[in-house]
């Protein structure tokens, strides 16, 4: 399901313009990675919200490389064939899960921080939330809220790591990857053990190097390009890197014990048939030839697994790793938990003080009117032939005095998250500036967005 659902980092653009066209949907964010499948939402009716993003995650049209193209069945501009993710409400219903407000919050806070990875630490995760603010940069639909929370969960990411050593170990998909290769290797060959590295991508190249870290000195790496490879073997001098193109990719295979994985391809490299070929490997690995697959789609089928001389792993099969330093990992977790709760609180404290803003925008507006009609009265009583020096001073004077008696509830309507104190106090300022003011409308807040919504939608 994650498979078919997740969308490539090209089109979170795309995803955020279309859940914001939703009609009650007004920010969005799209964190898809090889473990998740996560859509962020700011919404005018949370029942309704997550009812119209579980329908907009069924009905989205993927082509054929899995790109998020719109909303019609069909042929897109280069031919290729259309249709829908293929999941039904209901199934995406038995296997979502729905977090809200604080406890959303909290969330992303413990992704950033690689709390809810596969591998505690994990680094991979905080550079793939930064890219969500990167690529969100001038979206419309990647608002305030959701900006500020994804900026607020990257300043977390790095708090924890910086504070704690939750970032000992392995620490990525892919480190997590060889050592899970490493535990399954008899101990006897873990250094003569022939490996193979399909694909020199960010993920392939992490493969390289934490392979390196265990030992190895002699690899070969299949690459669609040599030109990646031979950036790798140049920051590796002392390791025997071997460069062979896709298309020897089966060959290669037939002579590796380990097979390492991580390429785009949207099918599988490897299916049952293609494994049941290649000859047998030596007693010395188990008589079993090991693929560890870190891509998503899967290169290898799943159903390799049931060949007698052949086992494949795919990223939910690193939770093996996890496992193996449960209580280190608890104890990690704990520390960075307290960093979470109280990033947590400044934020949520952030995220309520931006109900002061429709006050002072209010306020600054009623007394601009008042300004601007005292004004052209003075103006209109000094006649016709004043000259523009004037105008302009008495104009100025008016701004100066409206500026200043302002600038006193301007400030007591401010706060900035850090003191749950001065927090209370500002929105208690702001109801009583409400009052004062009648600074309230008739139709509350979220009747005019949604009224808002629907005309946008219309037009």
């Amino acid at each position: 399901m994650r498979e078919k659902l997740a969308i490539p980092e090209a089109e979170w653009p795309r995803a955020i313009e279309e859940l914001c066209n939703l009609n009650h949907i007004e920010e969005a964010a799209v964190l898809s990675t090889c473990n998740r499948m996560e859509i962020y939402v700011v919404a005018l009716s949370q029942h309704r919200g997550v009812k119209e993003v579980t329908e907009w995650m069924s009905k989205v049209v993927v082509n054929m490389v899995g790109l998020v193209v719109g909303k019609v069945r069909g042929n897109n501009v280069n031919g290729g064939e259309l249709w829908t993710s293929g999941v039904a409400v209901s199934e995406i219903c038995q296997h979502r899960f729905l977090l809200h407000n604080s406890d959303a919050t909290q969330h992303i806070f413990e992704v950033s921080a690689g709390l809810d990875s596969l591998v505690l630490g994990e680094g991979q995760i905080l550079a793939q939330v930064k890219q969500v603010v990167k690529v969100g940069q001038g979206v419309v639909g990647f608002g305030r809220n959701i900006s500020g929370l994804f900026k607020h969960a990257i300043t977390v990411g790095k708090r924890v790591r910086t504070e704690t050593s939750i970032a000992a170990g392995a620490v990525s998909v892919s480190s997590a990857a060889v050592e899970l290769a490493f535990m399954k290797l008899p101990e006897s060959s873990q250094a003569s053990a022939r490996m193979l590295v399909i694909g020199a991508g960010k993920m392939g190249k992490l493969v390289i190097k934490h392979l390196v870290a265990k030992g190895c000195t002699k690899m070969v790496v299949v690459n669609r390009s040599e030109a990646r490879v031979a950036a790798i073997k140049e920051e590796l001098d002392d390791v025997e890197i071997i460069y062979k193109p896709l298309e020897e990719m089966h060959a290669c295979a037939a002579e590796a014990d380990v097979i390492f994985t991580s390429t785009a391809s949207e099918s599988p490299l490897f299916t049952r048939e293609d494994v049941q070929t290649l000859p047998p490997v030596g007693s010395e690995v188990g008589g079993v030839r090991w693929f560890f697959d870190i891509s998503v789609p899967r290169n290898v089928g799943s159903c390799v697994s049931g060949i007698d001389n052949a086992r494949a792993y795919n990223v939910d099969d690193l939770k093996e790793v996890v496992a193996s330093n449960k209580e280190d990992r608890l104890r990690k977790a704990m520390e960075a938990q307290a960093i979470i709760e109280e990033e947590s609180k400044q934020f949520e404290a952030w995220r309520d003080s931006l109900e002061t803003v429709p006050t002072i925008k209010k306020l600054r507006a009623y007394a601009e009117r008042i300004r601007v009609a005292e004004l052209e009265k003075c103006l209109s009583k000094m006649g016709d032939d004043l000259p523009k020096k004037t105008r302009r001073a008495v104009d100025d004077l008016s701004r100066g005095i409206v500026n200043k008696i302002l600038h006193g509830p301007m400030q007591h309507l401010r706060c900035d998250g850090s003191d749950s104190r001065t927090l209370t106090e500002t929105l208690e300022n702001m109801h009583a500036l409400n009052r004062m003011f009648s600074l309230e409308t008739e139709i509350s807040v979220l009747e005019q967005k949604i009224r808002a919504k629907v005309e946008q939608i219309q037009k």
